[in-house]
């Protein structure tokens, strides 16, 4: 197999292992962020889910440090805890590009 099949293998077989990982973040019954709010400094505030939940901050916090939304990080910044995605390399899909509600 030359470089250009093994690329376009690798291409092909990260795609199926994230259509599987999505799958399983519903079998799991993990919600996931599919729209945000912002506040006038443009700082995250608020989330929407795709199961139409609205989550405050607080709660979006506790539910991914619990593992109940799919994709979504906490890390710790400025001495407190942040929510971010997953690192993934799909700038679409970051909190701060989402569409807004």
């Amino acid at each position: 197999m030359d470089r250009f099949e093994q690329a376009y293998k690798q291409y092909r077989d990260e795609a199926e292992q994230k259509s599987a990982q999505q799958q399983s973040d519903i079998a799991l019954g993990r919600d996931e962020i599919v729209a945000v709010r912002k506040n006038e400094d443009g700082d995250l505030i608020a989330f929407k889910t795709a199961t139409g939940r609205e989550l405050d901050y607080p709660t979006a916090l506790a539910e991914a440090k619990a593992g109940q939304l799919a994709r979504i990080d906490v890390f710790q910044r400025y001495g407190r805890d942040i929510l971010r995605s997953e690192p993934d390399g799909i700038k679409e899909n970051n909190l701060d590009q989402l569409p807004k509600f």
